[in-house]
């Protein structure tokens, strides 16, 4: 019996779709990853047939790779497929790279320090998580020569999405002065309000000159 002659619901891509990935067995997986059967022998019977012969996906995915073209149903580019798709998964469960943690104003300035030489003000937030590692640096606006425009929704929409626990404003001033304008300290002050009602608390805002930088916060200007 092929796939198509299977009832809907016993059918692996049909069963994917209603129930998620977690859901199949590992041959019907392999069987999504095959696609195609060949004549005589379905898609999810050459997969049941691969963990008959290797006993385990850990055997498969470490079987080289002629021997796994010697399964029957499987041809050279089916088994490239499944072993890529098995390297795949293997790599997705090695740990990333270690997040920086970012705890003062002079570590967030010596992560923002390229910004020195930008020619337009650029408004980033730096995305935190609990541990104050940084999730992401993101680029919110460009403006001029003397100011970005910043809106609240563009500031936390990627931190919203990345379930960012807290951000950190930062932004450049071309001129090189770091000194905080008032409009500084105003849109400081309103992105903490936005903040505090979307539960993301903004932890400091800081403005990056040519050799030096401000922290409104260790200055008491927009915090508390």
């Amino acid at each position: 019996m092929t796939i198509k002659e299977l009832p809907s619901e016993l059918r692996p891509r049909e069963r994917l779709r209603a129930h998620g990935a977690g859901a199949l067995s590992p041959a019907e997986l392999l069987a999504l990853v095959i696609g195609t059967g060949t004549r005589g022998r379905s898609a999810l019977a050459a997969g049941t047939g691969l963990l008959a012969r290797f006993g385990s996906l850990v055997r498969l995915a470490d079987a080289p790779a002629e021997e796994v073209v010697g399964a029957p149903g499987i041809g050279e580019a089916t088994a490239a497929r499944i072993l890529a798709a098995l390297e795949l998964g293997r790599r997705a469960l090695e740990p990333g790279p270690r997040r920086r943690v970012v705890r003062t104003a002079a570590e967030v300035a010596a992560v923002c320090a390229p910004m020195r030489r930008l020619d337009r003000e650029h408004f980033r937030v730096l995305l935190l998580n609990t541990r104050h590692e940084i999730l992401d640096v993101v680029d919110v606006s460009v403006g001029g020569l003397a100011s970005a425009p910043v809106h609240p929704r563009e500031v936390f929409k990627e931190a919203i999405r990345r379930s960012a626990a807290a951000v950190i404003l930062v932004h450049n001033h071309p001129s090189g002065h770091a000194d905080p304008s008032r409009d500084d300290v105003l849109i400081t002050e309103q992105l903490r309000a936005a903040g505090a009602l979307v539960g993301i608390e903004v932890l400091d805002h800081l403005i990056i000159g040519e050799r030096t930088y401000v922290s409104l916060r260790e200055q008491r200007q927009g915090f508390p």
